[in-house]
């Protein structure tokens, strides 16, 4: 008899240690995030991922992702950046400051990664796919294929893994009429010749039709220089430009771009030589300095917007003339 009452207590203290288990799990104490809740199947460049329904705790590798939260007014846990010392991109607001570091474009860290528990991670094939594998062992992990120049279809694949796919769709069409509006009231956009130069710390770079940039002058109707449609070009996201041929950077309106501090050093170095100021946009004070963050890395739908923002800035006055 004693036996059984102590038989009895024992069962009885397992149960209890069992749901209390079960209730700090079911509040979030334990376990892991991916494996709760409903899922749904994610087509992608790496094949199909089951992600949740509504992800909460998101990761994402490159900056486009990071741009897609923000115009589908979401914020990461985590984030990878192109330079940890540079810090997240200022277009993105403070909110985007908590999210924690984890490695750069290049090199994720994975054990910072799974340290935050994601329940959905967002990278790019063509950045990330050495480190796939690893990925997708911590979270459901969805890859783009591309970077630039399929920038629209990339934002539309996040979104749906995000569960927000048909937001995006709505964001991305706004953005497009956006757009066409902008070029009819600039008349005919396709006469007027919209230069991007862009200093890289080791180079100048000319931006053709595909790079981002170039992609939100089209959807406008902006008209390119000849020599930046690099038609001979395999790749027409951009091409060098020696220093010795940067008269070649001229246009109606010259917009400019600096990738970090040595480049931006570089920039007002050649700006600032008797090349640069024989350009007919310079003499016209139609060249403009812009933010790379937005025109060249943000490769999204709410820098897309900023960048329509600069060219009604300085293009409609033009127009009015």
């Amino acid at each position: 008899m004693k036996l059984h009452r102590i038989g009895r207590r024992i069962t009885t203290g397992i149960a209890a240690v069992t749901a209390a288990g079960l209730a700090l799990t079911a509040c979030g104490g334990g376990g892991d995030p991916a494996d709760q809740g409903p899922k749904r199947t994610v087509r992608h460049a790496m094949g199909e991922a089951r992600v949740p329904e509504t992800p909460k705790r998101v990761v994402v590798l490159d900056t486009d992702k990071l741009d897609t939260m923000l115009t589908l007014g979401m914020t990461p846990v985590g984030a990878a950046l192109p330079d940890q010392a540079a810090g997240m991109p200022g277009y993105l607001g403070a909110g985007f400051a908590k999210a924690k570091s984890v490695g750069t474009l290049q090199e994720p860290d994975v054990e910072a990664i799974a340290a935050l528990k994601p329940d959905l991670i967002l990278g790019s094939r063509f950045r990330q796919e050495k480190f796939y594998n690893e990925l997708s062992k911590v979270a459901p992990t969805v890859f783009t294929e591309r970077i630039g120049v399929t920038w629209k279809q990339n934002f539309l694949l996040d979104a749906e893994a995000l569960g927000r796919k048909a937001e995006g769709e709505a964001k991305l069409k706004a953005y497009e009429e956006r757009a066409r509006q902008l070029g009819t009231r600039l008349g005919d956009p396709a006469a007027m010749k919209i230069s991007l130069i862009r200093f890289m710390p080791d180079e100048i770079r000319q931006y053709g039709p595909d790079s981002f940039a170039g992609i939100v002058l089209k959807d406008t109707g902006l008209g390119r220089p000849e020599g930046q449609l690099l038609k001979d070009k395999a790749d027409k996201r951009f091409a060098p430009l020696s220093p010795e041929r940067v008269d070649q950077a001229d246009g109606d309106f010259v917009f400019v771009a600096a990738y970090g501090e040595k480049a931006a050093q570089e920039q007002a170095k050649v700006t600032g030589g008797p090349l640069w100021q024989k350009l007919t946009a310079v003499r016209d004070k139609h060249a403009q300095v812009v933010d790379d963050e937005i025109w060249m890395t943000g490769i999204g739908v709410t820098a897309a917007g900023k960048i329509l923002d600069d060219l009604d800035r300085y293009l409609t006055p033009l127009a009015k003339k």
